[in-house]
């Protein structure tokens, strides 16, 4: 997809952004993580991001040259405000998704091979689950980028859209729970925080959620399935929602804009307290402006509003939009990225050579 770069209009010049937005002199974060147009930041984001403050940053392919580039790019980000650790993610599943590519970085598997190895030798399917994420993270640390948007947790379902497919764990919720367990654990030995998602679950969606609504009408019953691998890792960092509908709980709105998923099956049910992210508000399944999608999640409950296209407009509308960091997320972020590095100097990966050839050894066994 054609990245579309949008100037500052002179109503919304960098020197008069922080006034337009009143974001005054609370030093508190916009609740907000935002993308980048390229691999340096332009001028425009420069200024925006100072004034804005947003919570973090997420980087895609587009963002991404060489080892070289990526970390001053991330080096940038953090001077930027001056903290030392700082909330900056991206999707490098494995398999499909993975912004950080071949040959510059390894190539890592989609969930689906720790699943067909769980079939012969669960404990070996774990080990190679944990050495993976060790070694995906190190890549990362290196990088400079603090949060991958790993592991899945959604349950695959028979029949179900290939949104999800391959990347899922598997569609046994207690084998899910596991290897997303081993996941969480290999990329904290990297100092990286994960991300589950979808909360409260995207294995049933017969649509791509990128580009429509998916309706699930299956019971609360039936559900209780899905919930069970967020249920057995509610104590994890951050989590992300998922853009579905889901009619046994809140017929008219998806999870990310629905009060009552949020704070009743996320919240309660699942029993999180961590960081709650939403999935891009980009994608077509919500409806109406970008802006207006962001106050609607903060809105139901969402603590962080993900916006991942840099439109600076889009961007600029969030942030007018949006009310001020609650000492409640703003302690959440905190918690989110206790365990994640600093980055105060170079980050030793002498170890990845040798969780690669762990990991390859066990998936041989399958």
């Amino acid at each position: 997809m054609a990245v579309q770069r949008t100037a500052f209009s002179p109503a919304i010049r960098p020197g008069a952004l922080a006034k337009r937005l009143m974001l005054g002199d609370s030093g508190m974060m916009l609740p907000a993580i935002f993308g980048l147009s390229g691999p340096v930041l332009t001028e425009d984001e420069r200024a925006f991001f100072r004034d804005a403050d947003p919570a973090g940053y997420i980087l895609f392919g587009r963002n991404i040259e060489s080892r070289e580039q990526l970390r001053r790019l991330t080096d940038d980000l953090r001077a930027l405000h001056g903290r030392t650790r700082t909330f900056i993610c991206i999707d490098q599943e494995g398999g499909r998704v993975a912004r950080m590519k071949p040959p510059v970085w390894a190539a890592y598997p989609p969930g689906e091979r720790f699943d067909q190895l769980y079939d012969l030798a669960p404990a070996s399917a774990i080990e190679a689950a944990r050495a993976n994420a060790h070694a995906l993270g190190l890549d990362l640390a290196e990088a400079g980028i603090s949060v991958n948007c790993l592991p899945l947790l959604d349950v695959r379902q028979p029949g179900a859209h290939d949104v999800i497919g391959d990347r899922a764990l598997g569609s046994e919720p207690l084998r899910v729970a596991a290897l997303g367990r081993a996941t969480l654990d290999g990329l904290a030995r990297a100092g990286i925080a994960g991300v589950v998602k979808h909360m409260p679950g995207h294995g049933r969606s017969l649509v791509d959620s990128h580009k429509e609504t998916p309706l699930v009408t299956a019971s609360a019953e039936e559900l209780e399935l899905d919930l069970a691998p967020f249920r057995a890792l509610n104590d994890a960092p951050i989590a992300m929602t998922g853009h579905l509908r889901f009619t046994a709980w809140d017929a008219e709105n998806p999870a990310t804009l629905s009060p009552f998923v949020i704070h009743e099956i996320i919240r309660k049910a699942i029993g999180f307290d961590g960081l709650l992210l939403t999935d891009d508000l980009d994608m077509q399944a919500l409806g109406g402006s970008v802006p207006e999608r962001a106050v609607r999640a903060q809105a139901a409950g969402c603590d962080i509003a993900l916006n991942c296209w840099a439109r600076m407009d889009d961007m600029v509308g969030i942030a007018k939009g949006l009310s001020p960091m609650s000492a409640q997320t703003a302690a959440r972020l905190e918690r989110a990225l206790a365990g994640t590095l600093a980055f105060e100097g170079a980050i030793d990966i002498s170890d990845q050579a040798a969780l690669l050839a762990r990991r390859d050894q066990l998936l041989e066994l399958a």
